[in-house]
């Protein structure tokens, strides 16, 4: 499995496409399609048809897609889009902004 520089509940801003701009929160990530999963971006409608049995309403869904991982960018808390750098700390490795050198928060 391929190590990805972007984790869950990462902030991102996204690059290109229709939503390009925005800046939200990461929902799911998935490394072997190298893509992600974020907030309100790429939204797409779902037919969603109601189980006998269940209390679920069928009808039209918003939902969202899949996005490359290559059109997002990691947001730092202190400069903005910044690029992701890795620092061996012990037997760890941190994410750190390459721009200002601040720790980025690591998945938990």
């Amino acid at each position: 499995m391929p190590s990805l520089s972007i984790h869950r509940n990462d902030t991102v801003k996204v690059l290109t496409g229709a939503d390009r701009g925005k800046t939200q929160r990461v929902l799911r990530v998935f490394p072997d399609k190298g893509t992600v999963l974020v907030e309100h971006v790429r939204m797409i409608k779902k037919t969603v048809s109601s189980k006998t049995g269940k209390r679920t309403k069928g009808g039209i869904a918003d939902q969202e897609s899949p996005i490359n991982i290559s059109n997002v960018a990691l947001v730092c808390a202190t400069c903005g889009t910044a690029r992701v750098g890795f620092k061996k700390e012990g037997t760890s490795r941190l994410r750190v902004c390459k721009r200002c050198g601040s720790e980025l928060p690591t998945k938990k």
